[in-house]
């Protein structure tokens, strides 16, 4: 019987998780009473405060912001999904909140997050292009909706009084901006700076699942071996982000942001580095954003979320643990695997038409975005991987934006991903792949 590969699922390997180092953490927090105790109560709204001190510190060392990142723009969150949810509630109305932008294709799930927060049928795509989002698109939607706004008198919030620690913003912008899901895109800096001008001028609020950041290596030059290239500094860029978040750009362009809350946030998770099941992760954004997250009614009533595993992740930071986890197994082992799929993705499906898109400087995340040649659809793929060939693959129609066809359509398009398969399993994914496409094209 054939063995089955999955390509689709976007999941860590086990393998790559420091569960060893995450134990003896573990073991450490619980056996000093004078770190379980408060660790095991209900701790302040904005998180664990040495975990929050500890990635105010580590996120300085990786993005070299042009000013110091204070723990005090740091809020300790349940991981990316449950934030976004928590950023929903706190700054936006349903209905004086004009609409969701989200980049398309987009991470398809952040959808049904959207949708629960009242935006259901106001989600709308923006297409890329090789620099990312699609600014003139953007602007002349962003324009209309506020034609639409003022003539249907929607000027101020309707369903949530105010507050002090929260701003409700008109316009909700969502992107993946580095090695973006399912795309692998990044986003170029002038696209970003240009992106955070346009927020200002709308009064937008850009929120940013950076959770692929750390997950980045630089392109393998064609006459290097790749185990050798893997053991060279240059290989990955541990030391330094690729590219300026858009929470960054956003406190230094054009000497900084208009008001005391900005247009900005930057959604880290700890699902990608440590496990999902850590359910721990971050949010950075000016002192009075980070402050009013922390007012979300679950935290407030929950006394900071996920409290405990923060307490014990905390335990990874004064050693470097974490970031010697990342530098020496994470960005070497998915930088492998990213060469195994790609490279057999050249030998296997280029030949029958399939591209891919151009290479740029670094590469990281988890997926490779390809596209079929005409007329084959991507749906109809899918369906025969999976009965044909014991395949699993991810169609492009799953990462549109829902009720919205204006982005355009991802019908012929595929995502795969290396970084849940087992490594030996990757080529031979592809070769069944482009088993199934023979049939479907000769």
């Amino acid at each position: 019987m054939t063995e089955p590969i999955d390509l689709l699922c976007g999941w860590p390997n086990p393998a790559l998780l420091p569960a060893p180092e995450l134990r003896h953490s573990a073991t450490t927090v619980l056996s000093d009473p004078s770190i379980a105790n408060p660790a095991l109560l209900y701790g302040p709204d904005e998180g664990y405060e040495p975990l929050r001190i500890h990635i105010a510190a580590w996120l300085n060392t990786f993005y070299q912001p042009c000013e110091p990142i204070s723990f005090q723009r740091i809020c300790i969150t349940g991981g990316a999904s449950q934030n976004l949810a928590c950023l929903l509630q706190v700054f936006t109305d349903p209905v004086y909140t004009r609409n969701v932008w989200m980049v398309a294709p987009t991470y398809y799930l952040a959808a049904r997050i959207m949708d629960d927060a009242g935006f259901a049928g106001r989600l709308r795509g923006v297409p890329e292009d090789d620099e990312g989002i699609d600014l003139d698109f953007l602007e002349r939607e962003l324009r209309a909706a506020e034609e639409d706004a003022l003539q249907s008198g929607n000027t101020e919030p309707k369903l949530k009084p105010p507050r002090p620690w929260r701003k409700i913003y008109k316009h909700v912008i969502y992107a993946v901006p580095t090695f973006a899901n399912p795309s692998g895109m990044i986003m170029s800096l002038r696209r970003r700076e240009a992106l955070v001008r346009l927020a200002r001028r709308y009064d937008a609020l850009i929120v940013t699942d950076d959770v692929y950041d750390f997950l980045q290596w630089s392109i393998v030059p064609a006459d290097v071996n790749l185990f050798e290239w893997a053991k060279k500094p240059e290989a990955h860029l541990s030391d330094r982000a690729y590219v300026p978040r858009l929470v960054d750009v956003d406190r230094y362009l054009d000497g900084g942001p208009v008001d005391e809350w900005g247009h900005a946030i930057s959604n880290g998770s700890f699902s990608k580095l440590i496990g999902p099941g850590a359910r721990t992760g971050w949010a950075e954004a000016s002192e009075k954003v980070a402050y009013g997250l922390s007012q979300t009614g679950s935290s407030r009533s929950g006394g900071a979320p996920s409290h405990l595993c923060a307490a014990m992740i905390d335990q990874l930071f004064p050693t470097e643990i974490l970031q010697k986890h990342i530098c020496d197994v994470l960005q070497p082992q998915y930088a492998l695997r990213y060469d195994r799929l790609l490279s057999a993705i050249k030998e296997h499906l280029v030949p029958l038409g399939v591209t891919i898109p151009a290479p740029t400087a670094a590469a990281g995340g988890y997926f490779i975005w390809i596209t079929l040649p005409a007329p084959v659809r991507a749906s109809d793929v899918v369906e025969r991987a999976q009965t044909e060939e014991q395949l699993r693959i991810a169609a492009g129609d799953l990462f549109q934006i829902p009720g919205d066809s204006k982005a355009g359509s991802f019908s012929d398009h595929l995502r795969l991903c290396f970084a849940w398969e087992e490594l030996r399993h990757l080529e031979e994914g592809v070769r069944r792949l482009a088993r199934v496409l023979e049939r479907i094209v000769l």
